[in-house]
């Protein structure tokens, strides 16, 4: 049998990265539709003008989950987006009541902590960041 220590030394640091690039692809969407508005948003939907604060947040949230995506950087992008999902909590969706099932709020607060995660994890094995330190 054998040593269930090393399924999961050998298995921690890949799984790591999956999340990290399932998380990353599932945030770029928010920008692309913030910017681009592609996917299409709900109707009347529009894209952001690029200097306001939704378009900064498109901005953080494309180019941020892009970062996230390859790995590059990881660990301060995630710092940064996990800071900005605090602020749009605290902004858009704790005034609307304490609990987030009800103010909206559920996908903020999971970006933030998950995102706040990889700013200590890092990238994990599939990562730019590993191939990078890998090779100095």
């Amino acid at each position: 049998m054998a040593d269930s220590n090393s399924f999961f030394a050998t298995w921690s640091p890949r799984l790591l990265s999956v999340l990290r690039i399932v998380v990353a692809l599932l945030f770029m969407q928010h920008g692309s539709q913030k910017l681009f508005n592609v996917p299409p948003g709900p109707p009347g939907f529009f894209p952001a003008p690029l200097f306001s604060l939704f378009g900064i947040a498109g901005i953080l949230e494309l180019v941020g989950g892009l970062f996230i995506l390859l790995g590059l950087f990881t660990r301060p992008v995630a710092f940064l987006l996990s800071g900005e999902m605090a602020v749009a909590y605290f902004m858009n969706h704790a005034p609307k009541g304490f609990w987030p099932v009800l103010n909206g709020g559920e996908l903020a607060a999971l970006y933030c902590f998950v995102f706040l995660y990889f700013s200590v994890a890092g990238g994990g094995r599939w990562s730019l960041d590993y191939q990078l330190r890998r090779r100095s």
